[in-house]
């Protein structure tokens, strides 16, 4: 079977299972959304998951985090820049040649919790390119299922695997840098989860009730240029000034 038609399969797969945990969280009322199809779950208790994050020691210890701007991690946002912490936010899609948001709580000209929004975070912070970030210590995303061995599935786009990738063939993100998700409890399964080569990992998983350590999670090198479309690349200015044929 050719690498493109097991990546189709995963896939396939993967969309099962989301469609098995949307179904599941929109049934037990646990987001804040009417529905939470094709997104990351909004999911009640994200304050809490927050709280239970912020008293870990790698929590205290991680001066630069790189958070996704979704919803459900806006408490973990708004709490790490009302702590002292600098915050790196994509821009969304990847769309633009400085693709990071840098907020940074020094510099701020509204309240913690007002900056943590995607959308006044585009109002108010300076877009970056990758040069002018910090090695992270934290990685904090979204997902739709995770397992306690740390394989997680997003709603399906890859924007957090690309940012992922990029930070780590710049050298931003180390072998010590904790990944961090923040879920509804009904988000972890006790299943195995299909993943890809490109897919990432993580090293804890936070819900409002408690703390999972996973071992060994899986971290891909770098880029995945093989499983990269023409179309993804060309949308994507970082990527298309660093692909391959770039420079042909």
């Amino acid at each position: 079977m050719k690498g493109t038609e097991v990546r189709t399969l995963i896939d396939e797969e993967k969309q099962r299972v989301r469609e098995r945990v949307w179904d599941l969280l929109d049934n037990a009322d646990a987001v804040h959304d009417a529905s939470v199809h094709g997104r990351i779950p909004n999911f009640k208790g994200s304050d809490e998951a927050a709280t239970r994050l912020a008293g870990l020691p790698a929590w205290r210890d991680a001066e630069f985090i790189k958070a996704v701007p979704d919803k459900a991690q806006l408490p973990v946002r708004a709490r790490a820049l009302s702590e002292g912490k600098t915050v790196f936010m994509a821009v969304p899609k990847l769309a633009d040649p400085r693709p990071f948001y840098l907020l940074d709580p020094a510099a701020l000209t509204v309240q913690p919790v007002e900056a943590a929004s995607s959308k006044i975070a585009a109002t108010v912070a300076p877009k970056v390119d990758v040069d002018a970030l910090r090695p992270v210590d934290m990685v904090v995303v979204g997902s739709v299922a995770v397992n306690r061995a740390g394989v997680r599935i997003g709603k399906g786009a890859g924007y957090s695997d690309l940012e992922f990738a990029f930070l780590m063939e710049a050298g931003l993100i180390s072998p010590q840098t904790i990944v961090v998700s923040t879920v509804h409890t009904l988000q972890v399964v006790d299943e195995e989860l299909p993943a890809t080569e490109h897919d990432f990992g993580v090293d804890l998983i936070v819900t409002p009730d408690e703390v999972i350590s996973c071992s060994s999670p899986h971290r891909p090198a770098g880029l995945v240029w093989e499983h990269l479309d023409a179309q993804k690349i060309a949308s994507i200015p970082v990527l298309a000034a660093r692909a391959p044929s770039a420079g042909r």
